[in-house]
C-alpha cells in the first residue's frame, strides 16, 4: 500500500521490520497452545515437507476446479474509527467456455484517503493471502521446522518459511505454517507478502502481517476460509493502522466432467455434488477462524 495524501503526491516510506511471530494478535489469539519443539515421531522432517508439498499440490488443483465468493475490506484507522475504506465482492467462476473468471458483485467507490491499493496488494490478496506452498514451489523457500502444536483442536506441525532468494518481480511469503498431521496439509499461515517495494521519488509500498485460516471442503481439502490483518504501517510521514479481512464462502465443485484426485485416487460425487463415501479420508477436526 501507498501513503497517499490530499495532493495526491506520494513521499518516501519507512518500513520497520516487526518481528513475524507475536504479530498484532498474540498466539493465544490465534487459537495457538504451547509450542512443543520435539522432533516429530515416526516421520522424519524431511518427509513430511515432502508429504505436505504434495498435498498441497494436489489442493492448488482441485481448488482450480472450484468456485467460491470472496470478499475484501481494507480499512485505515485513527484510535476506533475507521477513517477510510475500500471494499470488493467477487465471484470466482467459469464462463461458458470453461475459463476462470472474477464477477464482481459489490465495488463502492473507495473512501481511502491516507493509503492508495497497488497493483501488488491486489495481487497478494488473490495469491498470497491463501498461500500455498506446493511441491513445485517448495524448493524457493527455506523451510525449517520448529516444533508441534495444538491449533484449536488439531494437532500441527509447525514450520518457518522464508524466500531462498528474491526474484524481481515476484512476490512471496515470509512467516509461519501449521500442518494438520493428519491430513499432511497447511491449515493456516501468519506472516506478510514480501517484499517491501521502494520505488524511489514515487513512494515505497508497505504490505501488514496478516493470518489465514483454512477449513476443510468436501472432507478432503483445506480450503482458505477467512483473512485478518491488523496491523501499523510505518511510513515516513506517519504510521497507519490498518485492517484488512478477506472472506472466502460458498464453495462449489464446478462441472460434472471435473475430476479431483486425493491421495493419488479419484474422488467421485455423489448425486448432492459432495464426495461419496467411502472416498474420503476420517473426518478432521476443525479449526475456528475468528467471526
Amino acid at each position: 500500500m501507498l501513503l497517499q495524501f490530499a495532493s495526491a503526491r506520494f513521499l518516501s516510506l519507512v518500513v520497520i521490520l516487526l518481528c513475524l511471530l507475536p504479530g498484532s494478535l498474540c498466539a493465544d489469539d490465534r487459537g495457538e497452545g504451547e509450542l512443543n519443539t520435539a522432533q516429530p515421531t515416526g516421520i522424519t522432517v524431511e518427509q513430511i515437507v515432502q508429504r505436505f508439498a504434495a498435498k498441497e499440490k494436489e489442493f492448488k488443483s482441485a481448488r482450480e476446479k472450484y468456485t467460491w465468493r470472496q470478499s475484501v475490506t481494507v480499512a485505515t484507522v485513527d484510535g476506533d474509527t475507521v477513517d477510510g475504506e475500500y471494499k470488493e465482492v467477487f465471484d470466482v467462476l467459469f464462463d461458458n467456455t470453461g475459463k476462470r473468471i472474477e464477477q464482481v458483485v459489490f465495488a463502492p467507490q473507495s473512501s481511502l484517503e491516507r493509503i492508495q491499493m497497488t497493483p501488488e496488494d491486489m495481487q497478494d490478496i488473490r495469491k498470497l493471502m491463501p498461500f500455498v506452498l506446493t511441491s513445485d514451489e517448495v524448493g524457493e523457500y527455506n523451510v525449517k521446522y520448529v516444533g508441534q502444536q495444538k491449533e484449536d483442536e488439531l494437532n500441527t506441525y509447525v514450520f518457518d518459511i522464508s524466500p531462498r532468494q528474491i526474484e524481481k518481480g515476484k512476490r512471496y511469503f515470509e512467516g509461519r505454517v501449521w500442518v494438520d498431521d493428519h491430513d499432511l496439509q497447511i491449515v493456516k499461515t501468519f506472516g506478510k507478502a514480501v517484499p517491501d517495494i521502494k520505488k524511489g521519488k514515487n513512494g515505497e509500498n508497505l504490505f501488514p502481517k496478516f493470518t489465514t485460516w483454512r477449513q476443510q471442503v468436501d472432507g478432503l481439502y483445506w480450503f482458505p476460509s477467512y483473512t485478518k490483518a491488523d496491523d501499523d504501517l510505518h511510513f515516513s510521514g506517519g504510521d497507519v493502522h490498518t485492517r484488512q479481512i478477506v472472506k472466502y464462502t460458498n464453495y462449489k465443485r464446478f462441472g460434472a466432467a471435473v475430476k479431483i484426485t486425493y491421495d493419488g485416487q479419484d474422488v467421485k460425487k455423489g448425486q448432492d455434488g459432495q464426495a461419496e463415501p467411502g472416498t474420503t479420508q476420517p473426518q478432521t477436526p476443525q479449526q475456528q477462524p475468528p467471526k
